[in-house]
């Protein structure tokens, strides 16, 4: 990147060609400019692309999903409107398949499960809540959750995502009684300041938009606590087999 950018985040590229761009996420980053002003995904990757490839004016890039702030991890961009436009109609066929890994306080009963909830987003306060189904502007959220270990009163849970509703795996987890270790919106009290929110994207899969052919973005957390109370073995087993 250029010395005006230098000030920006290391994005690894996990995949790139000249329809799709596949990275990991760093935490703490917006997936797109917002009343903060800080640098977001969307205008890091397009001037790295800038730079990289020597490209004059402006450079397209098309943004298929959102990761909240404070997550990391596998996010997929498209290079041109005709991939965002198919990358697009994957998400909304539900062909466009996303995993995520999650350090939860407490153990689920069931050792997997599916939870479906009514949520309902509040714009004002962005925040969302489980609300009564029928809710006017609510909307239904579906997830699978299966859990990989327990250590020290925390579970290491893996959770496919079946719809894509803002804070959808934070409210419904803590809805269930499993608040997100550093959460300090869901957490119920149990996070402290400071805490970094342990969700990250490990897995995106979809029919690439031109060949068809399956694209696999992986990208696995980082080896910091409360990540390294957990062997990693049987996450990577989940994702490779997925």
């Amino acid at each position: 990147m250029n010395d005006q950018k230098a000030n920006y985040p290391d994005v690894p590229i996990v995949y790139e060609d000249n329809h799709v761009l596949g990275v990991s996420k760093p935490v703490n980053i917006p997936s797109q400019e917002d009343a903060s002003g800080d640098p977001d995904m969307l205008t890091i990757l397009k001037d790295d692309i800038k730079v990289r490839y020597n490209k004059p004016g402006n450079v397209y890039l098309g943004l298929v999903h959102r990761l909240d702030r404070p997550v990391g991890g596998a996010m997929v961009f498209a290079k041109t409107s005709k991939a965002a436009s198919r990358l697009s109609e994957s998400v909304r066929s539900r062909s466009f398949r996303k995993l995520y890994a999650a350090v939860v306080h407490g153990k689920p009963k069931q050792p997997s499960g599916r939870l479906v909830d009514t949520l309902y987003k509040d714009s004002r306060s962005n925040t969302v809540r489980v609300v009564p189904k029928g809710t006017e502007g609510s909307k239904e959220a579906i997830l699978d959750y299966t859990v990989l270990a327990t250590e020290n009163g925390m579970s290491l849970v893996l959770v496919e995502l079946h719809t894509g509703r803002p804070h959808q795996i934070r409210v419904q987890l803590s809805h269930a009684g499993w608040p997100l270790y550093g959460d300090q919106r869901y957490g119920n009290g149990l996070n402290k300041a400071g805490q970094q929110i342990a969700l990250w994207s490990v897995f995106v899969g979809f029919p690439h938009p031109v060949s068809k052919e399956e694209i696999r973005i992986e990208s696995m957390p980082p080896t910091l606590h409360p990540w390294n109370l957990f062997p990693s073995g049987r996450l990577i087993r989940e994702i490779k087999n997925y």
